[in-house]
């Protein structure tokens, strides 16, 4: 069982624990033991696409974790909490809310190459201890900037819900509590033209190391406000959609149907942007063996090397020579 299997990761679900499940569904349907590792953490309050590797795509992990991710996300302005999302303790209020026009304005200062201060509640290292284990002991956790780059951020149209008609500003609201996060986003009419929003979905296109949770809280700064992270589900994760993502049930169903291979996305799903470069059996044996490879006419860059329908290696071509960068063992 060598490939991926692509859970639509449930509300409340950590990813070890989707890792979990599917180490439960080879059990299940005997397929024996087979290495199983995740490509790329969602907390357990997102949802969406999160690929898990099998066998020797594990070796393809970190890939994964390098690669572009797509979300939506919901920010309710006028409440921040701790964690910037709906599982903390709410530590600043506002009374301001944001108009459409008002949110669209500022969207062009987060799009591009920015830089963004990390959540305390993640898993970044402080001096070898977790940022999120420090903040729980309530100690003060400074984290540094980092450069990110945001590919695209856009508000979804008919997700914002509003108040009464204003111009942005705000007269005395009631505090808004932290309600549960959503599984979808919040549909609804669309808001009416200086109408002031509660709340707003948007789709962003991120590179790896963005913090989805920190960018809500940096535009809820930009509109005069504050704000956090209700909803946020991931819908793209390096080459992999929702459409190939598939449930818990479904994954179960599979399991105890003992078809697996149904559901089970080969190897080089996750290499769709390489090319294949096609061997010889005397050049997959080289390969193999860690040898370099001469003469081979193909221009510079990575290769998935082939023999037959077999992955060999994901090699580096250099002037015309072909180095191993990862080898299969299938």
């Amino acid at each position: 069982m060598h490939g991926w299997v692509i859970l639509d990761k449930p509300l409340g679900l950590g990813s070890t624990q989707g890792v979990s499940a599917v180490k439960r569904a080879l059990r299940q349907g005997g397929y024996g033991k087979a290495k199983v590792g995740h490509g790329g953490t969602l907390d357990p309050l997102a949802t969406g696409v999160l690929p898990i590797a099998l066998g020797e795509a594990t070796k393809l992990a970190g890939r994964m974790l390098d690669s572009d991710k797509v979300y939506d996300f919901t920010i309710r302005f006028g409440v921040q909490t701790d964690t910037l999302d709906a599982e903390g303790s709410v530590n600043a209020e506002s009374d301001v809310r944001p108009t459409l026009a008002a949110v669209e304005a500022v969207l062009p200062r987060f799009t591009g190459p920015i830089a963004q201060v990390p959540p305390k509640y993640s898993a970044l290292k402080v001096d070898g201890a977790r940022a999120y284990d420090l903040a729980r002991a309530g100690e003060d956790v400074v984290l540094a900037s980092r450069d990110v780059v945001v590919h695209s951020l856009t508000i979804l149209p008919g997700t914002g819900r509003g108040t009464a008609e204003g111009g942005g500003g705000g007269g005395p609201r009631s505090p808004s509590p932290v309600e549960p996060p959503l599984h979808q986003p919040a549909a609804g009419p669309p808001p009416r033209a200086g109408e002031d929003l509660e709340e707003a979905t948007f789709t962003a296109h991120v590179s790896k190391g963005t913090y989805i949770r920190s960018l809500a809280r940096d535009i809820a700064g930009a509109l005069g406000t504050v704000g956090h992270v209700t909803m946020l589900r991931r819908t793209k994760a390096g080459p992999f959609t929702l459409a190939q993502a598939i449930s818990l049930d479904k994954l179960d169903e599979v399991a105890k149907g003992r078809t697996l291979e149904q559901i089970l996305l080969p190897l080089r799903a996750g290499l769709d942007d390489i090319p294949a470069l096609p061997l010889s059996p005397d050049q997959a044996g080289a390969l193999r063996q860690g040898r370099v490879l001469a003469g081979i006419a193909a221009d510079d860059g990575q290769y998935f090397a082939l023999l037959g329908d077999t992955p060999v290696a994901l090699v580096e071509v250099t002037h015309g020579e072909a180095r191993v960068v990862r080898g299969f063992n299938i």
